[in-house]
């Protein structure tokens, strides 16, 4: 169990995320078109998995917005936008805010990803969300970094994501 803050409360999750240089545990995630996507579709590619509450949220959406400026200059780069929102919702943002440069993923069917990567909260008001956090997968699958943020309403750590990028 990993222990964050929400505005300054703690709140816990599932555990801690994948360690670095391990294999990224995979997933079966629901995209905005209600199709599948698997972790192995995007082997080959480097991977941000920018992973948070729901998209309804300032900081949610600012970490989107973020990111979506990001990967407009990564090569060979996918960034995974992750919650549990449903996919309609997540159409709805994309559209409305012009986010083009990520791909949105669905968590909201079995809760599979929040339990393979350990970021499910179990209690407090946020129980059943995923914990925002930032895993960053290289070319081969394997983990390069990983930040879980400790106050929930705080964004990542842009920076320290993207350059890891570089070093995958």
């Amino acid at each position: 169990m990993a222990t964050v803050t929400l505005k300054g409360n703690k709140i816990h999750t599932l555990g801690n995320l994948p360690t670095i240089g391990s294999a990224a545990p995979d997933f079966k995630l629901t995209m905005t078109d209600l199709s599948t996507r698997s972790l192995s579709e995007y082997q080959g590619r480097k991977l941000v998995l920018n992973i948070f509450p729901s998209i309804d949220t300032g900081t949610c959406a600012a970490s989107v917005r973020q990111f979506n400026q990001e990967a407009a200059e990564l090569e060979n780069t996918i960034v995974l936008c992750i919650s549990k929102d449903l996919p309609f919702a997540q159409t709805r943002f994309c559209g409305a805010e012009g986010i083009e440069n990520v791909v949105m993923l669905s968590d909201y069917k079995d809760g599979g990803f929040g339990k393979a990567y350990k970021v499910a909260f179990t209690d407090g008001p946020l129980e059943g969300l995923l914990s925002r956090s930032v895993v960053v997968v290289n070319e081969k699958g394997k983990v390069v970094y990983t930040e879980q943020v400790p106050e929930t309403v705080d964004e990542p750590n842009y920076k320290a994501a993207l350059e890891a990028l570089m070093d995958a």
